[in-house]
């Protein structure tokens, strides 16, 4: 069969550019970025962490990237530890930080001068001051990530300006926070943090192998400006409201008790309870804010780290 006559396209063909057409980069190319980052990392804690040991700077080592799955991470770190999951980039995809439980003890134990000993055996649970350790060891990471992460992108890669590191989530036990699927691919650092005294203890970087280009700003959007919630400030409020009372609710206990023993409830009785890590603010029914319990002027204090 022959058309009467030939077709005629409608509108001009699409001609995209080699940036939409070029596959994005590859894994084994990103590698080498986290590794040097490792690098750069493990040189930048060093000297953050030289305050919090005494002075002296420990010898800390990175070893190479290696590949591992949540289920195998849960696996190699049962016990005590502190997890905290960051998020970065504008999707805040997962980075987890986990520091171990005796590095964290032989800090407190400096703070309050002694030799720098961790308990043996370790306790089931952080003491606040540990608490109070472990929120400031995060921000530290936080902060040194970023610095070795713009340092290794130099040259082969643009760090994102939306690839800050923000706390998401923290727990002692890694299978409470469940920071990525079971069966999701993850890349894993370790660093080793030797001392003059005692055994070395370890600090781990996981994150999915999906997000490491992002972590290195590549292939992301252009960061989309930020919206600014209106500011309201108490002297611009109508009197009537800005001299309002509203009764805030810090929830630091929540336990479960079998009826049983609650049947048996008497004076003298002691009941075993931990505050919470994270210990949430309400005004009424509605959650606006969580933090960490400490101790300013001889009164217990409030220090919010997440709003609502």
């Amino acid at each position: 069969m022959k058309p009467e006559r030939g077709f005629v396209a409608e509108r001009a063909l699409a001609r995209h550019c080699p940036e939409l057409l070029a596959r994005g980069p590859d894994l084994a190319a990103l590698r080498p970025l986290l590794a040097r980052s490792g690098e750069r990392l493990a040189r930048h804690l060093s000297g953050a962490l030289a305050p919090l040991l005494g002075g002296e700077a420990p010898l800390l080592r990175c070893a190479e990237p290696t590949e591992t799955t949540a289920q195998a991470l849960a696996a190699e770190l049962p016990g005590l530890a502190a997890h905290a999951l960051f998020g970065f980039g504008e999707a805040r995809l997962p980075l987890l930080a986990s520091i171990a439980a005796a590095g964290i003890f032989r800090i407190v134990d400096r703070a309050f001068g002694g030799k720098g000993l961790a308990p043996n055996p370790l306790p089931a649970a952080f003491p606040m001051a540990a608490e109070l350790m472990i929120a400031r060891l995060e921000a530290l990471i936080a902060t040194q990530l970023g610095a070795a992460l713009a340092a290794a992108c130099a040259g082969d890669a643009t760090l994102h300006p939306s690839a800050a590191f923000a706390l998401q989530r923290r727990d002692s036990v890694l299978a409470s926070l469940a920071p990525f699927a079971p069966a999701e691919p993850l890349l894993s650092l370790i660093f080793e943090v030797k001392e003059e005294a005692g055994e070395p203890w370890k600090i781990r970087l996981a994150l999915p192998e999906a997000a490491l280009a992002a972590l290195f700003g590549i292939g992301m959007a252009a960061p989309r400006a930020p919206r600014t919630a209106p500011v309201h400030d108490s002297a611009a409020l109508p009197p009537a409201l800005g001299a309002l009372a509203l009764t805030l609710t810090a929830r630091l206990v929540d336990m479960r008790l079998p009826f049983a023993t609650v049947a048996t409830l008497a004076p003298g009785m002691i009941l075993p309870v931990s505050v919470a890590r994270q210990v949430p603010l309400a005004i009424g029914e509605q959650r606006i804010a969580r933090g960490t319990i400490g101790e300013i002027d001889d009164c217990v204090a409030l220090q919010l780290t997440t709003m609502a």
